[in-house]
């Protein structure tokens, strides 16, 4: 059989149907060029409706999905259209709690001595207005400046802590509105100095209520903010505590969220 001329290939084409034409190249368009079809005008409309060219499409996707008799929604169009890509993350409804529902109770020992105690109010440990100490070195100060959630507490006075001895932390959290006590640190130890960014590292898994059992291993963490100590590189000098949820909450909203599902006692 001889090839066919160009003026006679496309004398051919020019005596198909339209609708005929349409049907041979919708099945060689990608999902959002056969959308882009549906709007040119009533006819490519519903032509690329036929869902035999969104089950193909779909058939790409998730073969064995198409292997049932029929669609498992109302149409393939419609399953292509829901899953094809991801959903964007919606908003968060504004959260149940403030940090002025809050108060935050943190205590730091060097091996079996109180060094720290304080009550700290919700709203000392909001985002963004602590102004951090001069002196500090880049790497932290740029941390600090970094984005992310932080919640940091300045201590006043100051106080020093000897690298050679074991410290440990615990944050428990109030709701004045409730009168409930939730833990977020139960006598973590500070086991990871970073000598580059002057930060000392403590974690605890939050308890989380039972009643979201599908939220779990979430981690808090807390740093000790230091400077060096002059000629005694054996001791550090702290001027704050940070905390923060980076694991799973990242803005003041997502914190509050967090906290308001903890196992509140």
């Amino acid at each position: 059989m001889s090839k066919l001329s160009f003026r006679e290939t496309h004398s051919f084409a020019v005596r198909m149907p339209c609708d005929e034409i349409l049907k041979a190249v919708f099945p060689l368009l990608e999902g959002a060029d056969l959308a882009k079809c549906m709007v040119v005008n009533k006819q490519w409309r519903e032509i690329a409706q036929d869902d035999y060219f969104w089950k193909c499409l779909c058939a790409k996707r998730w073969p064995a999905i198409c292997k049932r008799p029929q669609p498992p929604t109302v149409t393939y169009h419609k399953l292509f259209k829901t899953f094809y890509k991801r959903q964007h993350r919606r908003a968060l409804l504004p959260p149940r709690l403030s940090l002025n529902d809050l108060e935050f109770y943190v205590d730091i020992w060097t091996e079996d001595r109180l060094i720290f105690s304080e009550v700290v109010p919700g709203p000392t440990l909001q985002n963004g207005i602590w102004i951090p100490p001069p002196g500090i070195c880049d790497v932290l100060k740029y941390h600090l400046e970094g984005s992310g959630y932080k919640m940091i507490l300045p201590v006043e006075p100051r106080f020093t802590i000897p690298l050679s001895h074991s410290v440990s932390v615990s944050v428990l959290v109030v709701r004045k509105d409730s009168n409930k006590v939730a833990c977020i640190i139960d006598k973590s130890v500070f086991d990871y100095i970073d000598r580059t960014a002057y930060r000392a590292l403590a974690f605890d898994y939050l308890d989380i209520s039972p009643s979201n059992p599908f939220v779990s291993e979430i981690r808090a963490w807390i740093s000790l903010l230091f400077l060096d100590n002059g000629n005694n590189e054996g001791i550090i000098d702290v001027f704050g505590i940070e905390l923060d949820f980076c694991d799973a909450a990242n803005s003041e909203e997502e914190v509050l969220w967090l906290l308001d599902i903890l196992d509140w006692k």
